[in-house]
């Protein structure tokens, strides 16, 4: 099993909604899925709710202590795919999570707050050593503000662009809050549409990124062995101690 964890400090950038568009992009792949809840605000819990296919299942659970024995019996269980959804801010929820990961995702919407927001998840996932990268969503269509957000989480991630920028972009169109509100994903209210292309597409990139296929059982351990290696040597350019806790 695969657990991807979407985390960042700030609200409002879209974890949710990208947490739901590529659960279902993975189910419509083939792979089996299930969405983990560990914000107590309920997104994932009130959109299944409004959903008439009982799948992808959305699991709560809000207790740190409670992530690592799930995802270990989810993965016994044969699950391949765990995709995680957090709170806004750093939570010791959180901190498990991305303890776990085989890969964390951090949304940015393209504006200076939301990429200095980013400091505090990145410092997590380097010091845990958990390959990430960044997505930058709710993007305009086209915009000098694309071009400046994406050299400054470079720059913040200290690593060249195609090490930590997610593809593609991810558009702002209304299609993502009308189908969270019909109880849809993206793909599934609008398939034909430019943003369930762009969410397939992502999904896609996260597949070559972990070097997934739907059949394969395999640990990030075997599959991407690099990916763990990655970090350590840039580590150092974060804030604060980055020492791997014990």
């Amino acid at each position: 099993m695969h657990t991807i964890v979407l985390a960042t400090q700030k609200g409002g950038s879209g974890k949710s909604t990208l947490a739901i568009g590529l659960a279902v992009a993975a189910r419509q792949a083939g792979y089996s899925v299930r969405l983990i809840e560990t914000d107590p605000q309920g997104t994932l819990s009130n959109w299944q709710r409004r959903r008439s296919d009982a799948e992808p299942v959305v699991e709560p659970i809000y207790h740190a202590s409670d992530i690592e024995p799930r995802l270990k019996m989810l993965a016994d269980g044969g699950l391949q795919l765990a995709i995680v959804d957090t709170a806004a801010g750093l939570s010791a929820t959180t901190t498990a999570a991305i303890r776990h990961a085989d890969l964390c995702l951090i949304p940015a919407r393209p504006s200076i707050t939301d990429i200095e927001a980013t400091t505090s998840t990145l410092s997590v996932a380097r010091a845990w050593r958990r390959p990430f990268s960044f997505v930058l969503n709710q993007t305009p269509i086209r915009g000098q503000r694309i071009d400046n957000a994406t050299d400054r989480l470079a720059e913040e991630a200290a690593l060249d662009l195609a090490d930590v920028l997610a593809r593609p972009l991810i558009a702002m169109r209304n299609d993502h809050q009308d189908s969270l509100a019909a109880g849809l994903a993206v793909g599934e209210f609008a398939p034909n549409g430019k943003s369930a292309s762009e969410l397939r597409e992502l999904w896609r990139w996260i597949e070559s990124r972990l070097n997934l296929s739907a059949a394969t059982g395999l640990s990030i351990a075997e599959e991407f062995p690099a990916a763990t290696d990655m970090l350590p040597a840039v580590a150092a350019l974060s804030s604060g101690d980055t020492t791997r806790p014990s």
